[in-house]
């Protein structure tokens, strides 16, 4: 279905051949990207499909919204309340449980809100920072996207992988929750930085 609907609605989806994900499979893995646009899940549905299909995916929804599109419980998101302390709780439950078996990806957007693909420096909700510093391993993969018009009538998506960091309790204890946040906003900044660079080129 997401194929489907993103080839009628756009011109193309580009992934640069930049470092492209290779993660152990006994690994558990967390994705988090940028959030430009509501094009966002069905664009990271067909990624997960093209390059991690033995995964199953989980991946944080507004509680409210979930409500909205009950559908998107089927594909794997969890819903949490957003802006009251119950949601950081719910977040962190769920996302250890998730991250506590090597088969499973979560996709974040550690932004909450759709931001501008230009807007910096990104600013993350801690959830993300206090989760490296909990779990015991995980890869932790910066992903950038844009959509840009260029030479035909529909748009493009563009999209880029950073380097894979990888979160071990035992080798990482040093950093807290909030130097991880900061580790991962300058990540993926660079990552935006260099899918802007490619888009140009």
């Amino acid at each position: 279905y997401s194929r489907r609907y993103i080839r009628r609605h756009f011109h193309s989806l580009r992934v640069s051949q930049n470092n492209l994900p290779a993660i152990p499979s006994n690994i558990p893995l967390v994705v988090f990207t940028n959030h430009a646009s509501w094009w966002d899940p069905l664009v990271g549905l067909v990624l997960k499909s093209e390059f991690f299909p033995q995964r199953r995916l989980f991946s944080p929804i507004d509680s409210v919204a979930l409500q909205r599109y009950k559908f998107f419980l089927k594909l794997g998101f969890f819903g949490i309340e957003q802006n009251h302390p119950r949601g950081a709780v719910q977040f962190l439950r769920n996302a250890e449980s998730i991250l506590s078996q090597s088969d499973s990806v979560l996709a974040l957007t550690p932004q909450s809100r759709f931001c501008d693909v230009r807007q910096r420096p990104l600013q993350f909700r801690p959830g993300i920072g206090h989760l490296a510093a909990r779990v015991e391993r995980a890869a932790f993969l910066p992903m950038a996207v844009e959509y840009v018009y260029w030479e035909e009538r529909l748009p493009e998506i563009l999209v880029r992988f950073g380097p894979v960091i990888d979160v071990t309790r035992e080798k990482n204890s040093t950093l807290n929750a909030q130097e991880w946040t900061a580790l991962f906003e300058e990540k993926l900044s660079e990552t935006q930085d260099a899918l802007a660079m490619d888009s140009q080129a």
